[in-house]
């Protein structure tokens, strides 16, 4: 992590806060929308504009702003390996809380697909991107946003399938969004080195508006999570939520971090990997859970329960991996 190469050595302690301070603003920030909701400044009936403004303008304007210039994405084996692993990933995870199923007691097949989608798909936006911002240089960061086209294609296909057999009509749909658009076109001027064309003043546009992506889609969360935080029941659902965080900050950690040592990629993609390790599962499974027909209360437990153990277990993650990968 570039924050943690310094000139002289520094205490395991000292590693862990710095590591810990870089997240602290991430959950700050949903906690934020959270009192927004709660004190009635950030309205349900805003939620849908909001959220409608950050995935088509803001997130398309912070993947211009990071991935244009970017040196590491004129590797064709991150733009080509990235998507894979990131796509592989969430089958991975979603495959082995199939598998694991039988352990949380649940019998409703609705219940236990919608155990497996949101075990399965970790966090890969907004709490890695602000982390990777943070504690890695913008290589890494625009490496992370190419990772993430793989996971977002899986997110809207594997996923949306498991919950509800959609067609594919209606996946391809979603696929087609800004942010995929916005990654294909920065991936081609970037590659192309025909950034250049681009005036400056939409490259300073781009900028201003990227940088407000992140905190308002954390906001957002908080304020989701403050609506369904009254579904949380851990007496109806501990043993899902113990297997949940077993498996997500547990076992496929320990997976994703001997696919980083051992895949043969490019130093950013290694630092993507050890950082989607220590991810909780996706705050959007609840919406995509309500959506598809799942099991809306399960995906609630799933969601916050690892959430929350992750500001203890995320530090411990990204210092293990980091070290145990050798970066």
């Amino acid at each position: 992590m570039r924050r943690l190469t310094v000139a002289h050595p520094i205490s395991p302690v000292n590693e862990f806060l710095v590591v810990l301070w870089a997240v602290l603003p991430v959950f700050s920030l949903i906690a934020v929308g959270g009192m927004a909701r709660r004190v009635e400044w950030l309205t349900e009936e805003a939620d849908h504009s909001l959220l409608r403004v950050t995935i088509n303008i803001l997130v398309p304007c912070f993947i211009l702003d990071k991935v244009l210039g970017n040196e590491a994405l004129r590797q064709a084996g991150n733009v080509l390996l990235a998507p894979t692993v990131g796509a592989g990933t969430v089958a991975l995870g979603i495959l082995i809380a199939v598998l694991a199923v039988g352990a949380t007691g649940l019998t409703d097949q609705t219940s236990r697909r919608t155990f497996g989608y949101s075990t399965g798909i970790y966090n890969w936006g907004y709490m890695p991107l602000p982390l990777a911002m943070t504690l890695f240089d913008r290589e890494t960061v625009g490496v992370l946003i190419v990772h993430n086209l793989g996971t977002e294609i899986a997110f809207w296909s594997i996923g949306a399938v498991m919950l509800s057999g959609l067609g594919g009509g209606s996946i391809w749909k979603k696929i087609l969004n800004p942010p995929m658009a916005a990654i294909v076109i920065a991936l081609t001027l970037n590659f192309t080195n025909a950034q250049s064309l681009v005036p400056q003043f939409l490259l300073t546009t781009a900028k201003l508006l990227g940088d407000c992506a992140i905190p308002m889609g954390l906001v957002l969360i908080g304020a989701t999570i403050a609506d369904h935080i009254h579904e949380f029941h851990f007496a109806k659902g501990g043993r899902v939520i113990a297997t949940a965080c077993v498996l997500r900050l547990g076992v496929l950690p320990v997976l994703f971090l001997l696919l980083a040592k051992y895949l043969p990629c490019s130093v950013e993609l290694k630092r993507v990997i050890v950082l989607q390790s220590a991810m909780p599962t996706a705050v959007f499974n609840v919406i995509m859970a309500k959506h598809y027909g799942g099991d809306t209360a399960t995906a609630i437990r799933i969601v916050i329960s690892t959430t929350v153990v992750s500001m203890a277990t995320i530090p411990l993650w990204l210092k293990f991996g980091m070290k145990f990968v050798g970066l």
